[in-house]
């Protein structure tokens, strides 16, 4: 599922973002105290059991409030609150200050250091090498680096799926608008996985797709969403924040991602492919703590076998979306479930089919 490190993908563009945030270290102790730096370990793996809390530390190059990284801090939090972990973290950290933030933090001896290395991927690698007694779960399209470094992404393609479907059998006017941010894997798969699912239900449907060069940027989406509708657009996929401002001012539908906005726009979204963290954080976690963790590929851990994504609840569309359709998309994700039903996985550019 991965591809060669030097592809374009999400983060790459985050080094014009969070270069201007600039690297305001925000180091939040959600619990315990300050550490005593201690020296990186000359040889070996992070395999000595730990009894109690162990000591993780979070590095983001966004806001923890942003759509991707919420779902690891949220993630990370929920073990915190079990007084499995002791969490301190890093936001709006720049790339050209990653590799430094990532030493602090492995010299203070946290026992586990979770990121996104997706714009600086040698770096991660260089560091995790450095710190072999340091486990590090690292957001990134590239593949594990033994013995230490284990990576993960957003595998949400099967919810984003069903989103499909249900966009597929309730569009009026067989137009779906789709806006993202950039035509990056981690977005494309999601968008073809959600074409995939509407022209199950629909094959007379059609899509108007549109970037924004951008990873925030609502007015720009909403915008781009706006374009859509007048287009004769009437259901709308908001990979990215404003498009379901359009849709509401518009009176027209959407469907969310990653997170469930419909509580924001409950006359609006009709569903959400939402991420959970957590399946994925406990794993490592449980890992660390019985000195055993090493590297491995934990991306699977975000499909909906493992708990990893899910089609939220229809909440105010339960009785507007027809019966039939709900059923459509119960037995597909049944069988998403028992693996007689593979959704595939396109990281290739999506294009308008009109």
């Amino acid at each position: 599922m991965n591809s060669p490190l030097n592809r374009l993908n999400r983060r790459t563009f985050l080094l014009y973002g969070a270069a201007a945030l600039g690297s305001s270290l925000l180091l939040k102790a959600c619990g315990g105290t300050t550490t005593t730096p201690s020296s990186p370990a000359a040889e070996g793996t992070p395999a000595s059991p730990t009894a109690g809390a162990i000591k993780v530390a979070g590095i983001y190059t966004v806001p923890v409030e942003q759509q991707w990284v919420s779902r690891i801090h949220k993630a990370i939090n929920a073990a915190k609150d079990r007084g499995e972990v002791e969490y301190v973290f890093s936001e709006n950290v720049s790339n050209t200050d990653y590799e430094r933030v990532m030493r602090q933090y492995a010299e203070a001896g946290n026992q586990l250091i979770v990121g996104e290395c997706f714009a600086i991927e040698q770096a991660c690698r260089t560091v995790a090498a450095d710190y072999p007694n340091v486990a590090f779960l690292m957001g990134s399209s590239g593949k594990p680096a033994p013995p230490n470094m284990s990576v993960f992404d957003n595998y949400i393609h099967e919810p984003s799926y069903l989103t499909g479907m249900i966009a597929g059998g309730m569009t009026q006017s067989n137009i779906i608008g789709m806006v993202g941010g950039y035509p990056i894997p981690e977005v494309n798969r999601l968008m073809h996985a959600f074409m995939a699912g509407a022209k199950e239900t629909n094959p007379d449907v059609k899509f108007l797709v549109t970037f924004i060069g951008s990873w925030f940027d609502p007015p720009k989406a909403k915008e781009a969403a706006f374009a859509q509708i007048d287009a004769g657009a009437d259901i709308l996929y908001a990979e990215r924040f404003g498009v379901s401002d359009a849709a509401k001012e518009r009176g027209k539908l959407a469907i969310g991602n990653v997170i469930d906005t419909q509580p924001d726009y409950p006359e609006t979204v009709i569903a959400s492919a939402l991420w959970h963290m957590e399946p994925t954080i406990d794993r490592a976690v449980k890992a660390v703590k019985e000195g055993t963790f090493q590297a491995e590929d934990y991306g699977v851990y975000s499909y909906m076998e493992h708990g990893g994504s899910s089609l939220s609840d229809l909440g105010t569309f339960k009785d507007k979306v027809p019966q039939e359709l709900q059923a459509l998309v119960e037995e597909r994700k049944r069988q998403i479930l028992d693996k007689t039903f593979t959704v595939k996985v396109d990281d290739s550019e999506p294009k308008s089919t009109m």
